[in-house]
């Protein structure tokens, strides 16, 4: 807040005119009554001196700031006019209109300390009546424990404006500004004090405190995030596209409608279901279950998803065995290549989700359960509810809030940061320090992994576990992989354009994993550095 805002908003319930001058006589503020007129009529040296303005003649007193060294307030009183009391009588009622209204308290005595009047907010701030205080001395009200010591005998003493911080009742703090009133002679015939409640302002800078720590843990924890982007929690994902899969899958991790997850066969469906339920509330009440309906006999998987009782069918275990339902109660269940699953299970499982009971092969009791369900398939649900090979109805059921994982040559960015944490991990595993060449990196970045995620993992392993150099070049990889990795020409007919740049992008993935810049790749192809960047950024290779 400026010094004008301070000074009109301090001094505002005044009804005569106030100014704020330094010592080379320039008006620093005013309050709403002082305008222009009054300051054209400052007096150079007296203490007391008159003037008239608009035809009113006033009284104008100059003391000293109380905390700015060579800082002066100029103060305006109306001395009337031949005689007439309406002056008087009109700044009276304008001054008790203010005093009423004014949010801070208005303490006002004469110079012996005895109040003669005050404003309702006192009671707000003291908790005591107003009328107690009329005709009470301010010694009275220190003795009392009201007041820590009295701004009043400072006031007359210095005849200046005095502020003091202390105290108050209910240990609120409060800020008292006494502000001394002249008579003709120069002597200090009344103090205004002004209390203000610090309580409420002091909150507010201490919730404005709260907020900045907030504000500063949570660009720490952004910091670290954009430190390490390609590492979040349990997830690796170095793409836009996964990290809001992943932060899409953490907004809904609260919400129990059912997740169906899409994509190619290893590209990390079951890591996004696990990763949506430990960001759950259901995490801390029930288990993340995870059942593969493609890799069980349709015979067994109804028993296996819910349960069966003692005697069902012969082997069953004599104590019968709960199903994967049960399992997750209060849990997550997530149901992998769900559309492997057959018709009639199909039904069992959209009443499941709809009525949220199950009934044990064998059983004619219902059990009541609480599980989010999440689905996930690599298959085409819709062409296969068209075929009549999946439920419609069960389709739209699981369908509630679909998520596409897209394969690992549609987001580069994530297949070197996987390489590595695999290395690490299986570098921990097997109590070894195997390292990639250079030249393998760039080949594992450029391979398209059909097998996406699974493939990428299970060929790390199998390089740390089988070569037995320290590190391992690009010779070392499987033959299949290199000549499917490296075969970029066209099978068959196609445009001579795409033919040109399957063929260019295939030089130059030779010449990225033989050469160590791109000053020498240019040099080797008889081109310019500038147009070896240029194409390399065209076919993503950098």
């Amino acid at each position: 807040m400026t010094t004008r805002e301070v000074l009109s908003h301090e001094w505002s319930y005044l009804p005569f005119p106030m100014l704020l001058v330094n010592d080379r006589g320039e008006i620093i503020a005013s309050n709403e009554q002082a305008n222009e007129d009054f300051h054209r009529c400052l007096p150079e040296v007296d203490q007391r001196s008159f003037c008239t303005v608009d035809g009113v003649e006033y009284t104008v007193e100059k003391y000293e700031h109380t905390h700015i060294d060579h800082y002066f307030f100029y103060l305006f009183y109306p001395k009337g006019k031949n005689g007439d009391s309406r002056n008087f009588e009109e700044m009276e009622r304008e001054l008790n209109s203010l005093l009423e209204s004014a949010y801070d308290a208005i303490y006002i005595t004469d110079a012996e300390g005895t109040t003669l009047k005050t404003n309702p907010a006192i009671e707000r701030i003291t908790k005591i009546p107003r009328d107690y205080y009329i005709g009470k001395n301010v010694n009275q009200l220190v003795e009392r424990g009201i007041l820590e010591e009295s701004v009043t005998f400072r006031v007359v003493e210095e005849k200046k404006p005095v502020t003091v911080y202390q105290r108050g009742q209910g240990d609120i703090e409060v800020m008292l500004t006494g502000s001394p009133i002249f008579n003709e002679a120069g002597e200090v015939e009344k103090v205004i004090t002004n209390i203000r409640d610090l309580t409420d302002l002091k909150q507010l800078r201490d919730e404005n405190q709260k907020v900045k720590e907030l504000n500063s843990f949570y660009k720490a924890e952004l910091n670290k995030m954009q430190a390490n982007p390609q590492v979040m929690k349990d997830v690796v994902c170095e793409s836009a596209e996964m990290k809001n899969i992943f932060f899409t899958g953490e907004r809904v991790s609260n919400i129990d409608a059912t997740i169906l997850v899409l994509g190619e066969t290893g590209v990390g469906k079951d890591v996004f279901a696990k990763h949506v339920h430990d960001n759950s509330l259901r995490s801390e009440e029930g288990e993340f279950i995870k059942i593969n309906c493609g890799a069980i006999p349709p015979t067994l998987l109804e028993s296996e998803l819910f349960g069966y009782e003692a005697g069902a069918f012969s082997g069953a275990q004599k104590d019968g065995k709960a199903g994967m339902f049960e399992l997750a109660n209060k849990g997550t269940l997530f149901l992998d290549e769900v559309g492997e699953l057959p018709l009639d299970l199909q039904v069992k499982l959209l009443r499941v989700l709809q009525e949220g009971e199950i009934r044990r092969v064998g059983s004619t009791q219902t059990t009541w359960i609480d599980v989010r369900v999440i689905a996930a398939t690599n298959r085409d649900l819709k062409k296969m509810v068209k075929e009549g090979n999946f439920r419609e109805d069960l389709y739209y059921r699981i369908n509630v809030i679909p998520i596409h994982i897209p394969p690992l040559r549609e987001r580069r960015e994530d297949i070197l940061p996987l390489v590595y944490y695999y290395l690490d991990h299986y570098n921990e595993k097997y109590d070894v320090h195997k390292q990639f060449s250079e030249a393998t990196l760039n080949f594992f970045y450029r391979f398209d992994w059909n097998g996406n995620v699974r493939e990428l993992s299970n060929l790390v392993e199998r390089l740390v576990v089988t070569i037995p150099t320290s590190m391992i070049d690009i010779v070392d990889l499987p033959v299949d992989l290199r000549e499917n990795g490296e075969d970029e020409l066209p099978q068959g007919i196609t445009t001579l354009q795409e033919a040109t740049e399957k063929s260019e992008k295939a030089l130059l993935i030779k010449a990225l994993s033989r050469y160590e810049n791109t000053y020498k790749i240019a040099e080797a192809l008889g081109t310019s550095q500038a147009t070896i960047v240029r194409k390399l950024k065209k076919y993503e290779l950098t």
